[in-house]
């Protein structure tokens, strides 16, 4: 699965392009300016975008108006098409954001159970719709609102006629823009017979159509196996990089990895390829929830060497702050043009390392050495053996453990290393030493 060797960007594009919050129905061509970026996502050595919502919607995204139609303040079906050829042709895959759970109030079919109520064709479209009820919109009906959230409408999707709707819309993004995934908004309140039918017709409809479900919490294995998705958010992981670094204690990180990854026959996800991200749309960027701006790298450093795919948020290359407090636009913006600094060059040399590392992508995971501010532990895989090594400390710290050999090459700068007497680890660094076999 090319997934799994990839290094993902997430773009959140009514955000990055500037749009109105409200869909004002103006028609702006704003997606291309995804093209522009394009160097710049290459520059720092990526090689899969995943676009939070794009179809037309009332507001945010994810109140869905029209599943085959680019949000008209984004710009055309054309557009999008010019984008994703763009992308392709920079050896870039395509995953967009399949919001299914729910869809807005301006959907053409919930408004027609607005309008014509029991003879609309699409009542039983709508999760537990109760004409006789009412909702603080009060049109005279009650239906099912995401976690009470009444501007998003809950699906039947017990209902083949919807089941249907949304595999076409799949198809139509396939045979439209040639994507080449899914990632499900609030995968883990889907229906899970409808993930087993998407997982076999997206299975026929192109070879290595990646299925990405955000889970937050529980046993991720409920929806990620070979019947459903490929792949989930590793939440879990996502508090415990964090919370290691801003409370000093690598204890924290390296019990969720041994308890995902680890060699024990009680883990959990062993072999199994979850998302990596150290922020995202939803949560406060990783510049401003660290208390250390120079655990900065070193965090993206653990992320990358961590069983997982790693994924990148817009402009936090570059150490862009903003707070959950603040809101939508703050964690949302759109910037004029992409920076880059010392930041952005050490993840383009991670992905790189990533990249292009069985053991990397592939391998599994072992605690070699851990103290609160240190961490070594081993990725291993059939032909390779790489040792990830983190100092959070602003003291250097010198190492005694058994590497198994005498020298080792750095993926992150290619420099040599000779593990004789002791491996001394500067203060606040950062290494994927792969191991001579």
């Amino acid at each position: 699965m090319w997934a799994y060797e990839s290094v993902f960007y997430q773009i959140y594009p009514l955000g990055f392009c500037g749009a109105p919050f409200e869909n004002d129905g103006q028609l702006e061509h704003r997606i291309l300016k995804v093209k522009e970026w394009i160097p710049h996502m290459k520059k720092l050595g990526i090689n899969a975008v995943y676009f939070s919502p794009i179809f037309e919607s009332d507001t945010h995204g994810y109140n869905t108006r029209d599943y085959r139609r680019l949000d008209v303040r984004l710009g055309t079906n054309e557009d999008f098409k010019e984008v994703c050829r763009a992308l392709h042709e920079n050896d870039i895959k395509v995953v967009l954001d399949g919001v299914f759970n729910h869809v807005g109030r301006g959907f053409g079919p919930f408004q027609d159970v607005v309008q014509n109520r029991e003879n609309s064709p699409y009542l039983n479209w709508f999760y537990k719709i109760d004409l006789g009820g009412n909702s603080n919109y009060n049109d005279g009906l009650w239906y099912e609102g995401w976690e009470g959230n009444y501007d998003l409408v809950k699906l039947n999707l017990r209902n083949e006629e919807v089941v249907t709707y949304l595999l076409e819309s799949v198809k139509f993004w396939v045979e439209e823009f040639d994507i080449d995934g899914l990632r499900l908004d609030v995968a883990y309140s889907l229906d899970e017979d409808f993930v087993r039918r998407l997982r076999s017709y997206t299975g026929e409809l192109k070879q290595d159509f990646y299925l990405l479900g955000e889970m937050l919490h529980g046993d991720y294995n409920r929806l990620m196996n070979d019947a459903m998705l490929h792949s989930v958010t590793n939440y879990e992981c996502y508090k415990g990089l964090y919370s290691s670094f801003n409370s000093m204690n690598l204890f924290e990180i390296n019990h969720s990895l041994l308890r995902q990854f680890g060699p024990e026959n009680w883990t959990l996800y062993r072999g199994k390829h979850l998302l990596s991200f150290v922020d995202n749309h939803d949560v406060t960027r990783v510049a401003s929830i660290l208390s250390n701006e120079k655990h900065l790298p070193l965090i993206y450093a653990l992320m990358f060497g961590m069983p997982g795919i790693p994924c990148v948020y817009y402009g936090s290359e570059w150490g862009t702050k903003a707070g959950k407090e603040e809101g939508d636009p703050a964690l949302r913006p759109a910037f004029e043009k992409p920076e880059w600094n010392e930041l952005c060059d050490f993840i383009s040399r991670l992905s790189e390392a990533k990249k292009h590392s069985e053991a990397l992508n592939y391998g599994s995971f072992r605690s070699v050495l851990l103290t609160n501010k240190q961490c070594i532990f081993e990725r291993k895989s059939e032909h390779e053996r790489v040792l990830v090594a983190i100092n959070a400390d602003g003291e250097d710290f010198t190492a005694h453990f058994d590497a198994g050999c005498g020298t080792a090459v750095n993926l992150i700068d290619g420099t040599a290393h000779d593990f004789g007497g002791g491996s001394v680890l500067p203060a606040y660094s950062a290494y994927y030493w792969k191991m001579e076999q």
